[in-house]
């Protein structure tokens, strides 16, 4: 005869620690964001008393620097090998499909949370492949912040987007039905190309402009050489 097991309760015979609670944390936020993080739920969500967890986290801002810190350990830093700008990019696709998967994160990084170690050594991947390419110090700074600028930036402005196509998936074919009756025709246009399936080789918008700073870094790099 077989018997149900309580999942809160197996949960509960599970050792608790720092990386448990923050793993937990991050599936929390995931699921609804960090509106539906409180230290109440996470020890709900983990079988525990409230009280338990500060024994592995020190306060909320403890909390969210350690979840911030499974999210950038998920980022492929760039390689050391192999040509600069490939390896840039790749790193920078990787981060923000991160991004991508964790939503709250972008929220994070401009806030007064100690940053991680985790965090720590991307960074210092990223300023020192830019190095050992031939960047000088002045240009690795701008380098380093248009990339950063550009991943983070770009997936804010993406996220209500996807929110509101989840919302309502019509919404694009309401606007434009919206701009029929406007003088509006390269915006129309530029409605139906976000419309369009994509194509065999299409870049979409994030590599596109990824490429543009990419390139244009090259550039700047090959000129300084001269």
């Amino acid at each position: 005869m077989s018997t149900q097991l309580d999942p809160a309760a197996t949960e509960a015979r599970v050792p608790l620690s720092r990386d448990r609670v923050l793993h937990a944390a991050a599936d929390l936020a995931d699921e609804g964001g960090l509106e539906a993080l409180s230290m109440r739920r996470l020890a709900q969500s983990l079988g525990v008393e409230a009280m338990s967890l500060y024994h592995h986290v020190r306060n909320k801002g403890d909390l969210l620097g350690g979840m911030l810190d499974i999210v950038y350990a998920e980022v492929e830093p760039p390689s050391g090998e192999g040509d600069w700008r490939s390896a840039m990019r790749r790193s920078a696709i990787s981060f923000q499909q991160v991004l991508m998967r964790h939503p709250w994160a972008c929220s994070l990084l401009g806030s007064r949370i100690d940053a991680s170690p985790t965090r720590l050594r991307y960074m210092d991947a990223v300023l020192g492949r830019l190095r050992s390419a031939g960047f000088s110090a002045d240009m690795t700074h701008h380098a380093y912040h248009a990339l950063d600028s550009h991943i983070v930036g770009f997936t804010l402005w993406l996220l209500p987007y996807l929110a509101i196509a989840q919302q309502q998936p019509d919404y694009a074919e309401h606007f434009l039905q919206e701009l029929s009756g406007e003088d509006l025709p390269h915006l129309s246009e530029h409605v139906l190309v976000h419309m369009a399936p994509s194509k065999p080789g299409d870049v979409g918008e994030f590599e596109f402009g990824l490429d543009l700073i990419l390139d244009g870094l090259d550039r700047l790099r090959d000129a300084a050489s001269r």
